[in-house]
């Protein structure tokens, strides 16, 4: 009851409209219906037929079986349309509002989570939850109308056989879809788990196999990744014999619907009770209900694979549910002149016992600042504890709303110099591109492009130099129209000229942007390199690296 619960929820969340869904079943229900109403003509037709009567009393019959078998495939086709209609709504507004939610909550709660795990959450669970819709809800409110409809149909011919159908169907709709649950419950727990396991170790072998190979850890890791695929691949095998059990029981209710049928129809037909043409239809009809059902055991799985995925993402939901952290991340600067003040701050991430004390620092508005110190020094976590990202351990940080953080390693896509820059804002015009593109240094390079704003990216920014993809990114973070520019390591692995030339260019940014669309009141950026003398405003510098907290 508490995972249904946990699936409503998850539900609720994106105000599910019930009555797409009611309107999906009812069209189902026209889908089936006209299957059984096909089955029962056919087999009237086909026992009249035998007794060989004027064809003229076979016309309307005729015509009904073709009437039958077009709506047949037209109220699918619609059913279709409808059920997914709901379903790829339910996981668009699921997947948009739990990315809403993860922008808006503290970092802290996301990287708890390894990377593959979150991405598993993001991606597969929302997808079994809006399966629930199509997969789950929807073919059992089908079923139970159909099988309602044809119970009572074929209670009209004969009442006993109609009580044979029902336990029939009882045994098919409710017994068997609940021992398929029963087996599946643990096999659809552990699967997620593997599942996310082996997204999360076949992301790391991706992303950082360079590193593993280097450490000799590849065999390992690769090792526990199989491991990881055979524990998904068990987990597999377990829901496929849960299916199989209740597909069982279902064949074992159809078995007890017709055998019904046969055993009070032939009496009922000897009795006068019921003719030969109608014993047909009670014996054959039952063929067609069963159709309802076998789609049963499947949902069952689909509901408990649901509410697991549901489970996951309502505990991400509720780990990023509250921003309080951020308030004070938000506050206004004291002094307009500044841009970004901080005060007796302690930086760390709040997944691990790392910290370091940063104290009071201030940025200028239309000033320049680099942030200078050895490897573990923080200075990453600074600038990311500064735009907001990362909460400050202790202390108070002022002014990061209008602060954009660029990552070192933020992801270039595999498209044109222009929709790699569109990322920042969908309607970034080509005059406004051109012109960041100029301010970053990036121009002269694009002019030599034959494609000029169209010239193709490749994968991750291959087909261009470290130097050009950190300025393509900088043109990205001023679109967005940021006043104040958090950089990260933008000139890491270039050669001396570069290096310089990259942060005049940079540090500069405040002045030469004052009388542009987009301003930058004021740049910070973290290297390991030192500017030229007299370049930036001021120069921060992080001695102290990381360290385990005694407190």
């Amino acid at each position: 009851m508490a995972e249904l619960r946990t699936l409503m929820r998850a539900l609720a969340v994106i105000d599910l409209r019930w009555s797409k869904v009611a309107r999906a079943i009812l069209l189902g229900t026209g889908a089936l219906g006209s299957a059984v109403a096909l089955g029962a003509a056919s087999a009237w037709l086909i026992a009249r037929a035998s007794q060989m009567p004027p064809v003229l009393t076979l016309s309307v019959v005729v015509v009904s079986v073709r009437a039958f078998g077009i709506s047949r495939g037209v109220f699918r086709y619609l059913e279709r349309l409808a059920s997914h209609q709901v379903a790829l709504g339910t996981m668009g507004d699921l997947r948009t509002a739990l990315y809403q939610r993860l922008s808006g909550g503290p970092v802290g709660a996301v990287t708890a989570l390894r990377r593959g795990d979150l991405l598993a959450r993001v991606g597969a669970d929302v997808d079994h939850v809006g399966d629930v819709v199509v997969r789950g809800i929807i073919p059992a409110g089908i079923s139970a109308a159909v099988s309602l409809l044809t119970v009572i149909g074929i209670g009209l011919l004969l009442p006993e056989a109609a009580l044979f159908l029902a336990i029939g169907l009882a045994i098919a709709g409710i017994l068997a879809p609940s021992l398929t649950a029963r087996g599946a419950r643990d096999a659809e727990r552990d699967g997620a788990r593997a599942r996310a396991d082996v997204t999360a170790r076949a992301l790391d072998l991706i992303e950082h196999s360079p590193q593993i190979i280097v450490a000799g850890r590849f065999g390992d890791q690769l090792a526990a990744l199989t491991a990881a695929d055979r524990s998904w691949q068990a987990s597999t095998r377990r829901g496929a014999q849960s299916l199989g059990a209740g597909a069982a029981a279902g064949m074992a209710g159809l078995a007890i619907a017709v055998i019904g049928a046969l055993l009070t129809g032939i009496p009922a037909v000897q009795s006068g009770r019921l003719s030969e043409v109608a014993l047909a239809v009670v014996v054959l009809t039952p063929l067609a209900a069963f159709e309802s059902t076998t789609v049963l055991p499947a949902a069952a799985i689909q509901f408990y694979r649901s509410t697991v995925a549901a489970g996951r993402l309502m505990e991400l939901w509720d780990q990023v549910g509250g921003d309080g952290e951020r308030a004070l991340a938000r506050a206004e600067v004291t002094d307009p002149a500044l841009a970004l003040e901080l005060d007796d701050v302690v930086i760390g991430w709040p997944s691990s016992g790392m910290r370091a004390r940063v104290g009071s620092l201030q940025v200028q508005r239309g000033g320049s600042t680099v942030i200078h110190g050895p490897s573990g020094a923080g200075k990453t976590t600074l600038l990311m504890t500064m735009a907001g990202l990362v909460p400050a351990i202790s202390g108070t940080v002022r002014g990061s709303a209008g602060a954009a953080f660029t990552a070192e390693d933020a992801h270039v896509f595999h498209t044109t110099v222009l929709e790699n820059l569109r990322v920042a804002r969908g309607d970034v015009t080509e005059d406004e591109a051109l012109r960041a593109l100029d301010l970053t240094g990036l121009r002269p390079w694009l002019a030599a492009q034959p494609d000029g704003l169209a010239t193709m990216i490749g994968p991750d920014a291959s087909t261009i130099s470290g130097g050009e993809r950190r300025r393509l990114l900088i043109a990205r973070a001023l679109l967005n129209r940021s006043p104040i520019l958090l950089i990260d390591e933008p000139a890491e692995h270039l050669d001396s000229a570069g290096v310089a030339a990259l942060l005049a260019d940079l540090l500069t940014l405040p002045r030469r942007t004052a009388d542009e669309e987009f301003p930058v009141s004021a740049v910070v950026i973290a290297s390991h390199h030192e500017p030229a003398p007299g370049l930036a405003d001021q120069v921060i510098e992080l001695g102290e690296v990381y360290h385990q907290a005694t407190d």
